[in-house]
C-alpha cells in the first residue's frame, strides 16, 4: 500500500506545481506496473520501501504539473489536488489495458486471454 497519495515536488511557477502520486495497483495487474529493477520515485525522500513498491509493481506512480487559478487558496489547491488524485486511482483501478493479453490465435482457433 502507497505511503502517501501526493506530494509536492517543487513549484515551476507561481501557479504551477508539480506534483508525484500514488496509486495501489491491484495485484493481478502489479506485473504490468512493474519497473526495472533501482528505479525509484521521483520523490528524493522516497525511503527504500517506497522504491521497492514502485518498482515490484505494488505502487503506480504518476507525476503531474498543476497549476491553479490567481485567487485559488491552499485549501482550494489542496482540494483540486486530492480531486486529481482519485482520478488517477480510479484509472488504475478501474482501467484494464491488459483484458485480453496474451490471447493467442495459432492459426485454427483462439484461446482467450486476459488478466483480471
Amino acid at each position: 500500500m502507497a505511503r502517501f497519495r501526493i506530494i509536492v515536488l517543487d513549484q515551476v511557477e507561481p501557479q504551477t506545481f508539480r506534483v508525484a502520486m500514488w496509486a495501489d495497483v491491484p495485484v493481478a495487474r502489479q506485473s504490468f506496473y512493474a519497473q526495472p529493477l533501482g528505479s525509484v520515485s521521483a520523490w528524493k525522500d522516497a525511503l527504500a520501501s517506497d522504491n521497492s513498491n514502485l518498482v515490484s509493481g505494488l505502487v503506480a506512480e504518476e507525476v503531474r504539473t498543476f497549476s491553479v487559478e490567481p485567487g485559488t487558496t491552499l485549501v482550494q489547491a489542496r482540494l483540486q489536488m486530492q480531486s486529481l488524485w482519485t482520478q488517477f486511482q480510479s484509472r488504475v483501478t478501474n482501467q484494464n489495458p491488459w483484458a485480453r493479453y496474451g490471447a493467442t490465435w495459432d492459426g485454427v482457433a483462439w484461446t482467450a486471454g486476459g488478466v483480471a
